[in-house]
C-alpha cells in the first residue's frame, strides 16, 4: 500500500513543516489549506492518512472526516487540535477519526501514530476487498450481510493481528479456508507464505513426511530431500484443514513444534527453528474428536486459542439474494453467458432450501443453472430437482389446512409435523422449507416426545445428502 498522506492545515507554517517532515521520513506527501481543496486533491491523490486541523474556515476537520467517506472511503484520519479536550476527542471519534494530536505535535508519537494508522488503512482495504470476494475454485465467498458473517469479519479482523493459533469451525462448504486467507491477508505476514494441507487428504504414512518433510534416504521412496510444509511456510501462515483427520502420532509432534517452534525432518538429525502462524479449521465437533479420541486433547486447547465459527448457510438465509447474485455473475463471465438474474420464482427455490452443502453448493447450482438458461434469467426449470422438491406447491398432500379455535401451538405443531412428512423426514431439509435452524426444530421435536404428542422414536432415520 502507498505511504501516502495529506495534511490539511490553514495555518502554512504548520502545513509546510509538517510536509517537509512527512517527506523525510519517507511519505509522499500533499498539502492543502482548506477542506475544500483537500476534496479536490483526495480524489485524484488518493491518501492512505490525513492530517487535519480541526479548527478551519469554512469546512472544519470533523465535516471533512465525513465529506472524505465518500472521496477516499479507506483513508484513516488523524485530526490536530490545540484545544486538547476529552469532549473534543470524543467527538472527532464519533465522526470516523482514527485518534487526534494536540499542538505543538509530539513528533514521536505522530511518527508511531502514523505507522499505526497505515497498518489499520491496509486491514480496512484488504477487509473491504474479502466481503467483496465472491470466492474461486473450492474456496466459497465469505459474502453477506447478516448479522451473524458480519460476525465472523469482525472476528477475522481481530485475530489477523496477532500470532495466536486459530481454530475454524464449520461445516464443508461454509469457507473456512477462506477465512484462513483471509486472517494471513489481514496479518502482517502477508507477504510471506499461505500453505494448506488438508490432512483428510493424504494418507496417514505420507502425512509426516508432508508436515515435516524428509531427508534423503530417509525411507523407501525417499530418492531426495523434500521440504515440508513448515518450512514452506515459514514466516507465514499454515493451514491445517481437516486437523481432527491427523494421525494420533503426528498430532503429538505437531503439538511439540508449537509449543517450541522447531522440529525435524524425518531421517535428520538438526533442529529447524520456524516462525509460523498455526491456523487449524476442521467440519467436526472438536469436543466430540476428543472425547472420541480422534484428536488430542492437550493438542485441542493449545489450538483453540482463538476460535471462530462459521454459520450453515440454512442459518443465515437473508445472505442468499447476495450470494447467489455474486455467483451469477461470476459464473456468467467465466462461461461467456448473456445470463444476468433470477427470476423471482427461482430465487424463492434458492431461499426455501436447505443447502446441506452450504455456500459451495449454491455456487455449484448456480453454474450449473447459468450453463442451462437460454436467455438472460434464470428461471425455476434451470434449477435441480432437489430444490424444486424442496417445495411441493403443486402437489395436493403440500397443502395444510388448519381448524378454526387450534391454538398457536397446536398449529406450530401441526406446521412442524407436516414440513417433516413433506421433507421424508430429514430435518436439515424441513428446516429449510419452515425457515428455521436444524437446532430449531431438533429442540421444538424433543418438545413434543417429552410431552407425549408424537412418538419418542423417528419413524424414520434423517436422511443425509
Amino acid at each position: 500500500m502507498p505511504k501516502r498522506v495529506l495534511v490539511v492545515d490553514d495555518e502554512a507554517a504548520s502545513r509546510t513543516g509538517l510536509q517537509a517532515l512527512l517527506e523525510r521520513e519517507g511519505y509522499e506527501v500533499k498539502a492543502a489549506a482548506t477542506g475544500a481543496e483537500a476534496l479536490e486533491k483526495a480524489r485524484s491523490f488518493r491518501p492512505t492518512v490525513v492530517i487535519a486541523d480541526l479548527v478551519m474556515p469554512g469546512m472544519d476537520g470533523l465535516a471533512l472526516i465525513r465529506s472524505l467517506q465518500d472521496e477516499a472511503p479507506f483513508a484513516v484520519t488523524i485530526l490536530l487540535t490545540g484545544q486538547g479536550s476529552i469532549e473534543t476527542a470524543v467527538q472527532a471519534m464519533k465522526s470516523g477519526a482514527y485518534d487526534f494530536l494536540t499542538k505543538p505535535v509530539d513528533l514521536r508519537r505522530l511518527s508511531l501514530l502514523l505507522e499505526k494508522a497505515m497498518d489499520r488503512a491496509r486491514m480496512g482495504r484488504e477487509l473491504a476487498l474479502l466481503q467483496r470476494q465472491v470466492g474461486t475454485g473450492d474456496r466459497p465467498a465469505l459474502l453477506g450481510r447478516s448479522a451473524a458473517i458480519k460476525a465472523v469479519l469482525q472476528q477475522v479482523e481481530q485475530a489477523a493481528p496477532s500470532t495466536a493459533p486459530v481454530l475454524v469451525l464449520g461445516e464443508s462448504g461454509t469457507g473456512k479456508e477462506l477465512v484462513a486467507r483471509a486472517l494471513h491477508a489481514l496479518s502482517p505476514r502477508a507477504r510471506a507464505s499461505f500453505v494448506g494441507v488438508n490432512c483428510a487428504a493424504i494418507t496417514e504414512s505420507l502425512l509426516e513426511s508432508e508436515i515435516f518433510g524428509h531427508e534423503k534416504g530417509s525411507f523407501t521412496g525417499a530418492i531426495d530431500r523434500r521440504i515440508g510444509c513448515f518450512e514452506m511456510a515459514d514466516g507465514g501462515t499454515l493451514l491445517l484443514d481437516e486437523v481432527a483427520e491427523m494421525h494420533p502420532a503426528v498430532q503429538a509432534k505437531f503439538l511439540r513444534v508449537l509449543e517450541e517452534r522447531t522440529f525435524r525432518r524425518i531421517g535428520g538429525k538438526t533442529e529447524i527453528q520456524v516462525d509460523v502462524r498455526v491456523v487449524a479449521a476442521t467440519n467436526q465437533d472438536p469436543e466430540v474428536a476428543v472425547r472420541d479420541g480422534k484428536l488430542r486433547a492437550d493438542l485441542f486447547y493449545r489450538l483453540n486459542v482463538f476460535p471462530i465459527t462459521l454459520p450453515p448457510l440454512r442459518d443465515r438465509p437473508e445472505d442468499i439474494p447476495l450470494l447467489a447474485e455474486a455467483f451469477l455473475q461470476q459464473s456468467a463471465t467465466t462461461n461467456r453467458q448473456m445470463v444476468r438474474a433470477l427470476s423471482p420464482s427461482a430465487l424463492e427455490l434458492l431461499q426455501r432450501y436447505a443447502w446441506p452443502g452450504n455456500v459451495r453448493e449454491l455456487r455449484n447450482v448456480l453454474e450449473r443453472a447459468v450453463l442451462l438458461a437460454q436467455g438472460e434469467i434464470i428461471e425455476s426449470s434451470h434449477l435441480p430437482d432437489s430444490l424444486r422438491g424442496s417445495q411441493k406447491a403443486s402437489d395436493p398432500s403440500s397443502t395444510l389446512t388448519l381448524p378454526l379455535g387450534i391454538t398457536v401451538d397446536e398449529a406450530e405443531k401441526t406446521l412442524i409435523l407436516k414440513s417433516l412428512e413433506l421433507a421424508g423426514n430429514n430435518k436439515t431439509r424441513a428446516a429449510g422449507i419452515l425457515g428455521i435452524s436444524v437446532k430449531t426444530l431438533h429442540n421444538k421435536l424433543v418438545r413434543y416426545q417429552s410431552a407425549g404428542a408424537i412418538p419418542a422414536e423417528p419413524a424414520e432415520e434423517e436422511k443425509t445428502k
